[in-house]
């Protein structure tokens, strides 16, 4: 396996599976030699299948391995800020799950260290690697609906997560809206300056007794000039929901939800279609793998990743803002947080 970039996956839940089982299925150019879990005896047959023969309990030693060139951070979000810091000292470039941190100053830390030692760094928005999306920008980029206008995200859950998982996940900004204050900023090209939150606790009360929200509308503006609106619910009775737009001065571009087929039933007692993808998995399964396959391009071509560490600290930023706006009830600029 000469010439593959020897990698290690740190964490191996759902997300550190998915990646791993990417890599091996269809990155010809990686090959990875560990992976790191604290309950190894529930990773190790798991691994086993997919050729990797290194299982550790301790991340530590995939830092420690010189012949490891790039690391996969997939563990929980308290811990990232250090492993990107510990990886990029040891000189390893890094993919990391988002969100880098709930801190700014822990996020600054790690930036800070990755530019340091000249390695490379990218945050794991995969929707910007869905082609539909993907589309949206291209054309936005290329002048087709003129001056944007107005983007609105539609991103709407098929289930709450569970209780213990929002006691821990940052809260439905941080955790779920993130996603789409990337995308605002990746759909538009232009940064948000200011955010408006109304949110509430309709789905499960528990949610609320969690001290969080489970539906939000987000009002923004952008340093462009446009307006936006974002729209969450932790639960679509129907699937994953997840729709945007842009409207500009010369047109509009759309995207509608991705559907298990495209086939439209119409008979005398009605039309039918058949239900969104039903959740992340299924519905952004090829960006996954398109995410992946650009992290170790931008190693091979020495280039900078198409979602670097700027790009993982303004999500945060504007979740930031977008909670205090909930909190106080009035607009907040970006530049506060």
């Amino acid at each position: 396996m000469d010439g593959k970039i020897k990698t290690g996956v740190i964490g191996a839940g759902r997300i550190g599976r998915l990646h791993a089982e990417n890599i091996v299925n269809n990155i010809r150019e990686a090959e990875i030699k560990a992976i790191a879990d604290i309950n190894t005896e529930n990773v190790k047959d798991w691994a086993n299948e997919l050729g990797i023969n290194n299982v550790y309990d301790d991340y530590r030693r995939i830092i420690a391995d010189p012949e490891i060139e790039a690391v996969l951070i997939c563990s929980s979000t308290d811990t990232h800020a250090q492993i990107i810091i510990e990886a990029a000292n040891a000189g390893k470039h890094i993919f990391c799950e988002k969100p880098i941190d709930f801190s700014i100053d822990r996020i600054y830390e790690a930036l800070d260290a990755v530019d340091k030692n000249g390695v490379k760094l990218q945050i794991g928005f995969n929707r910007r690697f869905d082609h539909n999306f993907k589309k949206v920008r291209d054309l936005v980029k290329e002048g087709e609906i003129g001056t944007p206008h107005i983007i609105r995200i539609t991103s709407r859950d098929p289930e709450p997560p569970p209780i213990e998982y929002v006691k821990r996940s940052g809260g439905i900004f941080l955790d779920m809206t993130i996603h789409d204050f990337d995308m605002a900023r990746y759909l538009s090209g232009s940064d948000v300056v200011e955010v408006y939150t109304n949110a509430a606790v309709l789905v499960d009360p528990a949610i609320g007794e969690a001290g969080d929200a489970d539906t939000a509308v987000i009002s923004l503006k952008f340093a462009n000039g446009a307006i936006g609106v974002i729209d969450n619910s932790r639960k679509a009775a129907y699937g994953y929901d997840q729709r945007v737009e842009v409207f500009g001065s010369e047109g509009c571009v759309t995207v509608s939800n991705d559907t298990p087929t495209s086939a439209v039933l119409s008979t005398q007692s009605g039309v039918i279609s058949d239900k969104p993808k039903y959740f992340f998995l299924e519905r952004y399964q090829d960006s996954f793998v398109t995410e992946m396959r650009a992290f170790f391009d931008s190693i091979i071509n020495d280039s900078e990743p198409p979602v670097n560490g700027v790009d993982g600290l303004k999500p945060i930023l504007i979740a930031l803002a977008a909670k205090e706006s909930y909190e106080t009830g009035r607009p907040v600029k970006v530049e506060e947080a």
